[in-house]
């Protein structure tokens, strides 16, 4: 069994985002400060009361959660272990050949049809234009063909 570190029990970081400090729950702007001595015995009844409350509730129930979690992982382990990584196994077993039998369809057939839109839709170009819209296709037709009216 591993040596427990008691000096730093957070060596992975896991709650660095957990500032509870005086300094870091409250705090006095300029310009709005209280008394020093009452400032001064806040921290200290901050700090001892934060310390003692958290020491209790870990003396009354820090082994039981632990306990608890240590079953959750266990769990989480043994259905990982016995369970999901063999069926992971059977469906990559069972499932292979699909896999190829799609991928010679896809490759085959859809492949073709993708380059081709895509070499079609590669030659699209889009400008930003100040001035009017064009007209509609429909409006354009219309008109090409009054001119044409008109011209004879």
């Amino acid at each position: 069994m591993a040596e427990i570190d008691l000096i730093n029990r957070d060596p992975q970081n896991l709650n660095n985002f957990l500032q509870v400090e005086f300094d870091d729950v409250l705090a006095e702007p300029e310009g709005t400060h209280t008394i020093d001595c009452v400032w001064r015995n806040s921290h200290k009844c901050f700090k001892c009361g934060k310390n003692l409350c958290y020491k209790i509730l870990t003396i009354f129930t820090g082994i039981f959660i632990a306990l608890y979690w240590g079953c959750v992982f266990a769990c989480v382990s043994y259905s990982i272990i016995w369970f999901v990584t063999p069926l992971m196994r059977l469906l990559h077993v069972v499932l292979h050949p699909l896999k190829k039998i799609l991928s010679i369809i896809l490759s085959t057939f859809l492949g073709p049809i993708v380059q081709t839109y895509g070499l079609i839709f590669s030659r699209i170009h889009v400008t930003q234009s100040q001035g009017e819209p064009p007209l509609p296709i429909d409006h354009m037709i219309g008109a090409k063909t009054e001119a044409v009216k008109n011209f004879k």
